[in-house]
């Protein structure tokens, strides 16, 4: 237990990206823009999965889910970074904290979740394609969703409701531009070995666990792939899957680099500016990874647009 004057904080100071005032209006015009380019660019995707009929498949229903979390992911700390930054007023209720930790926890976890059923997704099309509308029925695909959907929520609330047993010193000052799970137990004055073995636990679990069904999953498509005697075939299978793997390696690799580190540094700053990579930057990309080089995708948003600019 460390030493200091207890209190039970009523709020806590977001500290940012960095201390130069001349770099706040940078930063300011950068978020924005990247939280634009993020809620439009998947709006689109959703809009063009609802609207196009060649797109309701099961690939595409997780596709536009992820997109549809990536928004809420992102509108979980940009926005209130941006207002911080226009007011000059760096404060964030002790309730607010709590509240964007459990957003946070929740969207990754979904996030998670959805890639992992992707890589399911793929490995049922390409090893078992004649059984491919069997399994990845719609029914099959919900309750998957809702499955994701309740371990995600669980493991936040469990994760919230164990920080707030904990007691606070009278700095309460957060490195970083959102309330991030690692920097509130850093902060805390009561003992915290607990929170930290429930971190650990649950990042085998829901971390590493479902990493492993990916890499499994691909590693039996490459094998079923290296079958395939053409070479135009053996492009037209990994085409399919190119995407899901370059997202996966972007959360992933952002994620455990995030998780290194915040454990390996002692410059928080540091740890914060990484985090933009997986918190911001990903989500911003994603559009653009299910989007280019997709025909299908291409074509949707080619009907959506003559869809909205059509005469009444």
């Amino acid at each position: 237990m460390k030493r200091g004057n207890f209190s039970d904080p009523t709020e806590f100071h977001l500290m940012g990206l960095s201390d130069n005032q001349e770099l706040q209006s940078v930063l300011f015009g950068a978020f924005l823009s990247i939280y634009l380019i993020t809620v439009f660019g998947n709006i689109l995707i959703i809009l063009a999965t609802a609207f196009d009929s060649n797109l309701h498949t099961p690939m595409y229903f997780f596709i536009s889910n992820l997109s549809f979390i990536d928004i809420c992911f992102t509108t979980t700390t940009i926005p209130k970074m941006l207002v911080n930054i226009q007011t000059q007023i760096s404060s964030i209720s002790y309730v607010g904290c709590l509240t964007q930790i459990c957003f946070v926890l929740a969207f990754a976890g979904l996030e998670n979740g959805i890639l992992v059923m992707m890589a399911y997704d793929r490995f049922v099309a390409i090893c078992h394609p004649l059984r491919y509308t069997v399994i990845m029925n719609p029914k099959f695909c919900g309750v998957m969703l809702l499955l994701s959907f309740l371990i995600s929520i669980l493991d936040a609330l469990l994760h919230t409701l164990m920080a707030l047993r904990l007691s606070f010193c009278t700095k309460v000052e957060i490195p970083h531009f959102f309330c991030e799970l690692a920097h509130i137990l850093k902060l805390a004055c009561s003992n915290i070995l607990i929170n930290n073995i429930l971190v650990y636990l649950v990042t085998s679990l829901l971390g590493v666990l479902p990493l492993s069904g990916i890499i499994y999953s691909y590693t039996r498509i490459i094998s079923s792939v290296l079958k395939i005697p053409s070479a135009a075939g053996k492009y037209k299978v990994f085409s399919t899957c190119a995407s899901h793997l370059v997202v996966v390696i972007l959360f992933y690799g952002t994620g455990f680099g995030v998780y290194l580190s915040s454990a390996g540094t002692h410059s928080t700053r540091k740890s914060a500016i990484a985090s933009v990579m997986y918190t911001v930057v990903t989500p911003m990309m994603n559009p653009f990874i299910y989007s280019l080089r997709n025909k299908d995708m291409v074509e949707a948003f080619k009907k959506l647009i003559s869809r909205i600019t059509a005469p009444l």
